[in-house]
């Protein structure tokens, strides 16, 4: 098939699948429990992959219960359906999400945290919510890198939000995401979203692609053991990077 009509007959798929999003929000959610919600969700993010043509490969085991944190490396516009796919969890996000139209929608019915960015009071807001969350044994997710890189190199990791682990004593486990081309096994680069590329751009090299495999890998849990937010996130960093490429 050719690379225009096969990314226009998933971008198709991808708009039903939305829409089939929207609907089991406003009829289905409200009549279920969280654990049935949650279910949902990762089932809904299975088949928004299957609809983009990208294969689901998983490494490690994601941790079976709450609380803890996940911290992963943040490439494209994927990883958060690519997380959710592999293992419910509660996304920290900036606050711009929550206007977006249909995609904000979605995320908050996903159990999405927001966060002014530019608020110093909004940061200790969101970490005292984290705190909170993980105390009632949800399970969290952010990407310490504070924006998506162009998946050669880490960006540095901001420990600020390691605060809420540290404070309610929680577990954190370190994720490698990577994207792979389905036919050569080479690292791919369709699902960048990154520097001056646009969103819709990215969807639409992604959806051009003949095929993709998500790869999470997952760290074992681990705990502060005396290290101060600084340090432990360090040690993430490197755990992360090497997770990433194994």
């Amino acid at each position: 098939m050719p690379p225009a009509l096969r990314a226009a007959w998933r971008l198709l798929r991808l708009l039903a699948h939305a829409l089939l999003g929207l609907w089991l929000v406003a009829w289905r959610f409200p009549r279920l429990n969280a654990d049935q919600q949650q279910a949902h969700v990762q089932a809904w993010s299975l088949g928004l992959l299957a609809c983009a043509g990208v294969r689901l490969q998983l490494r490690g085991r994601p941790v079976r219960t709450g609380p803890a944190l996940l911290v992963a490396n943040h490439h494209s516009w994927l990883d958060i359906p690519v997380l959710h796919a592999a293992r419910y969890c509660r996304f920290i996000s900036k606050s711009d999400v929550q206007a977006w139209p249909l995609v904000g929608t979605l995320a908050t019915a996903a159990g999405t945290l927001y966060i002014r960015r530019e608020s110093r009071r909004d940061a200790l807001r969101m970490v005292g919510d984290m705190e909170q969350a993980l105390r009632a044994g949800e399970v969290l997710a952010v990407f310490p890198e504070g924006q998506t890189g162009d998946g050669r190199a880490l960006l540095p990791f901001h420990a600020n939000l390691l605060q809420a682990a540290l404070a309610a004593g929680a577990p954190v486990q370190p994720v490698g995401l990577r994207f792979v081309d389905g036919r050569s096994g080479a690292i791919s680069r369709a699902p960048s979203f990154v520097g001056d590329e646009s969103f819709l751009g990215s969807v639409w090299r992604t959806l051009k692609a003949p095929g993709i495999t998500a790869v999470v890998h997952f760290g074992p849990p681990e705990q502060a053991q005396g290290r101060d937010r600084r340090a432990w996130s360090q040690a993430l960093q490197a755990q992360v990077d090497e997770l990433r490429r194994g």
